[in-house]
């Protein structure tokens, strides 16, 4: 009678006796390997059902593409805590400058979309791949390369200059720009950023001519306004509601619709006869290409974020409503927020 020699097989290790016995025909062994090469795979891939249902087991980082002290890291640090406690693991802020936001941007776009790498990004984030085809230069990265998870926050930005300034209204500041071209510097967060694009677009309307000093984000441009390095700078509320109130600076117009509510007596750049307008959004994003089973518990925890107690009384208590929108209406507006960016960096031009 003839025999046949049991064949060694590693990946086969924790299955039963009778799946681990001598095997038969050629057809058997075949499918052996090919039910021992599926186990493993569920096993080990990162990309697998079984990876995708344990997520996350370890800390995940949120990088924010910009220094600590501005827009992004207001919303970003408060939601991270939060989905900490929501998902059962640590969320690491990673602040990660440079390029007013690109080089942070850039890194979350080519990471590992495992659910590991997420990034609070402002509306910049719509910009900086036009401005590098302006700037004649290879896009640090493409705006699908990011999957668009939650929407927080959305505030048009507000021209502050220091309270002692002779400027009292907006009609001072720019007649003052108009007789003294060049004379007035504006700070910024970098070159096409959330805080330079403002001013150019205000720049534009009022045919004046101002000096814009980048930075490396917004707290450092805020601190260079605080020291008489720059004479003014356009932001988001969160970031300079508390040195309004304190009497450090005055607020002189924003760039929405309306009063807003944590300034309710400065003006809209269209109630001083400035018709141009820009919101500052803070929206949470992870790469492309990341599995069904996580974007879902991402949304989810996103949403449970959006609510907690804790999240909304700290970003409202700097100024900054929450307005929370979820993974499809996001990732509509933000297609219309590139689309009309594109426009405006095309008329700003090289810088």
């Amino acid at each position: 009678m003839r025999t046949h020699r049991s064949i060694p097989l590693p990946h086969l290790a924790g299955l039963s006796h009778r799946q681990t016995a001598p095997l038969g025909p050629t057809r058997s062994r075949r499918q052996a390997l090919l039910a021992a090469a599926t186990l493993a795979s569920s096993a080990w891939l990162p990309g697998s059902v079984r990876a995708q249902d344990s997520w996350p087991t370890r800390p995940i980082t949120l990088v924010i593409p910009f220094p600590p002290g501005g827009v992004a890291d207001t919303v970003g640090r408060p939601v991270a805590e939060a989905l900490g406690r929501l998902l059962g693991q640590a969320v690491v802020v990673e602040n990660k400058a440079g390029a007013g936001g690109g080089v942070g941007m850039a890194q979350v776009a080519k990471a590992r979309p495992d659910g590991y790498t997420l990034m609070m990004a402002l509306s910049s984030v719509t910009i900086i791949p036009e401005a590098d085809r302006i700037l004649e230069r290879s896009p640090m990265y493409q705006l699908d390369q990011l999957l668009p998870i939650a929407r927080f926050t959305n505030d048009p930005t507000v021209l502050v200059v220091r309270a002692e300034s002779p400027w009292k209204t907006l009609k001072d500041f720019i007649d003052d720009a108009r007789r003294r071209p060049g004379a007035i510097s504006f700070g910024s967060s970098g070159n096409y950023g959330t805080m330079h694009v403002p001013m150019e677009m205000l720049k534009q309307s009022s045919g004046t001519f101002m000096l814009h000093v980048p930075y490396t984000g917004a707290g450092p441009a805020i601190v260079g306004l605080l020291s008489s390095q720059v004479e003014a700078l356009a932001t988001g509320p969160a970031t300079i509601v508390q040195h309004v109130r304190s009497g450090r600076l005055r607020a002189l117009a924003h760039w929405g619709e309306g009063r807003l509510e944590a300034l309710p007596g400065v003006p809209s750049l269209a109630e001083a006869g400035q018709k141009v307008a820009f919101s500052q959004w803070a929206g949470l994003f992870a790469p492309a290409g990341l599995p069904d089973a996580i974007v879902s518990r991402l949304r989810d925890a996103a949403r449970q974020a959006a609510g907690d107690e804790r999240v909304v009384r700290t970003i409202t208590g700097a100024g900054t409503p929450m307005q929370y929108l979820d993974a499809p209406a996001f990732a509509a507006f933000v297609r219309d927020d590139a689309r009309a960016m594109a426009e405006v960096v095309r008329r700003i031009g090289k810088q």
